[in-house]
């Protein structure tokens, strides 16, 4: 599975069981980037595209158990620790700021490869660095978007 997560500097997450910030333009990225693929998520973050009406959007408390190999999911308040077997990429928009927080990334990224940096203009953030991380051993055979 492919797993899409927003980061402040220091890997956070959330502060007092809430995001730290969202963007419009992140979210439309988000998006653009599934190019045609579904987007597995919880109620807690699916309130964040309630004006987008994207029938590929999947909402289920339990998403990271239902989704499968080739599904993407974006997480803002679980654990991702107890699914790195299935994780075979990772999608990670950073804020390029340090926000209070008190729920902080559980997955080392150190032994990722990075096979993609992007960086653009957010609404209400001047700049949102997308990375994306593979696996080691999971380069050969797979396309670049």
């Amino acid at each position: 599975m492919q797993i899409i997560i927003c980061l402040d500097d220091d890997n956070g997450m959330l502060f007092h069981d809430r995001r730290q910030s969202q963007d419009a333009k992140l979210r439309e990225n988000i998006l653009e980037y599934l190019d045609g693929r579904e987007l597995w998520m919880n109620a807690y973050s699916a309130r964040q595209f309630a004006d987008a009406g994207d029938a590929r959007i999947h909402v289920s408390e339990k998403f990271l158990e239902e989704a499968g190999t080739d599904d993407v999911c974006f997480v803002e308040n679980q654990p991702l620790l107890p699914y790195e077997a299935q994780i075979q990429e990772v999608v990670c928009y950073r804020w390029n700021r340090r926000y209070p927080s008190d729920v902080k990334l559980d997955l080392s990224l150190e032994e990722w490869e990075t096979v993609e940096e992007t960086e653009f203009a957010g609404k209400s953030h001047e700049r949102i660095t997308r990375t994306v991380y593979r696996r080691n051993g999971l380069l050969a055979g797979r396309t670049e978007r």
